[in-house]
């Protein structure tokens, strides 16, 4: 391939920037040309286009968010516009397409690459959330940045004698509730993977430590259970102990990426390229057990992530 394109697409992440900066000098590295294309499938639909080169991408590497914007598609759901993209990305010149960015943004990849052009997908959501991958971008820094919060808040919390509840975000997926949890010593993670009640899980723990002379108490809920100020409610009510909510929300998809961010997502934007470079389209690049693969994109996003069970029994362990 001589020409390919990189586009962000769906919610932002930290290390998008680390992505782009890869795919542009790895392709520029292979006497590639590289088409960034802005906000997604819109600018696919739309040819909104820039070229990229070695200087193009300099100084984003400690950036959060993307300088190629992003947005979410419906228009891309259709049929109809998915051909008018490849034609479009014809018209351009482009022979392979990169896309960063989480399962929606690769049910369109797919349907790129069914069409004919060659596309290979990075995961990259704070959500963590991509079946087929250990990791995605934009986890790591999510999770600092909510530790920071909490760290915070708890210090308000033991000066006041109080319980706080923090909601998280991670969509329907409760990775970022289960680190931050055992990384913050919280008394209960609520996520939508574990059956949760409200007396096992957080009345009584709390109604026990307080027997044992603990003086505050965190609990951490992620947005798919969502509900905190109402659990704050309740504790308060049943306890006698002052709650207080916090939705934290989209302070935890900015900020700086961390180092494990910016050079994972390096490696997987010189990967995805040197994919296209081979002629090989419709994979995403994962990683997995420590190791970077490609997966089919259609085997990828029908694969089931579970939820590790002994990080949130741990937490309650060393919650005592």
């Amino acid at each position: 391939m001589k020409k390919i394109g990189v586009l962000t697409s769906g919610g932002d992440a930290p290390g998008m920037n680390a992505a782009i900066r890869a795919v542009v000098r790895t392709g520029k590295y292979n006497n590639m040309e590289v088409l960034g294309i802005r906000r997604g499938y819109n600018g696919l639909l739309h040819s909104d286009v820039v070229e990229m080169g070695p200087r193009s991408v300099s100084d984003i590497l400690h950036r959060g968010g993307t300088i190629l914007q992003t947005a979410r598609c419906l228009e891309f759901k259709e049929e109809a516009n998915v051909i008018k993209a490849v034609e479009n990305a014809r018209n351009l010149g482009l022979e392979g397409l990169v896309v960063i960015g989480g399962d929606g943004s690769f049910r369109g990849a797919r349907d790129l690459s069914l069409h004919g052009l060659p596309t290979v997908g990075i995961p990259a959501t704070i959500d963590n959330d991509i079946s087929c991958t250990d990791y995605c971008i934009g986890f790591d820094t999510a999770l600092n940045t909510v530790k920071d919060a909490i760290d915070k808040i708890r210090d308000t919390s033991q000066s006041h004698d109080r319980c706080s509840v923090i909601e998280v975000m991670g969509r329907d997926a409760g990775y970022i509730a289960a680190y931050v949890a055992l990384a913050c010593g919280a008394e209960a993670a609520i996520v939508p993977e574990a059956p949760f009640d409200l007396e096992r899980d957080i009345i009584g723990p709390i109604a026990e430590g307080k027997k044992r002379g603990k003086e505050s108490n965190l609990i951490v809920v992620a947005e798919g259970v969502g509900g905190s100020a109402e659990i704050a409610k309740q504790i308060e009510a049943r306890t006698g102990i002052e709650t207080r909510a916090t939705i934290l929300g989209h302070v935890q998809r900015g900020g700086n990426p961390t180092v494990q961010d910016r050079v994972t997502a390096s490696r997987m934007g010189a990967y995805a390229v040197e994919l296209l470079c081979r002629g090989i389209g419709n994979r995403i690049v994962a990683k997995q057990r420590d190791a970077f693969v490609d997966v089919d994109i259609l085997e990828g996003l029908n694969m089931q992530k579970k939820m590790d069970s002994e990080l949130l029994d741990l937490g309650k362990i060393l919650s005592i």
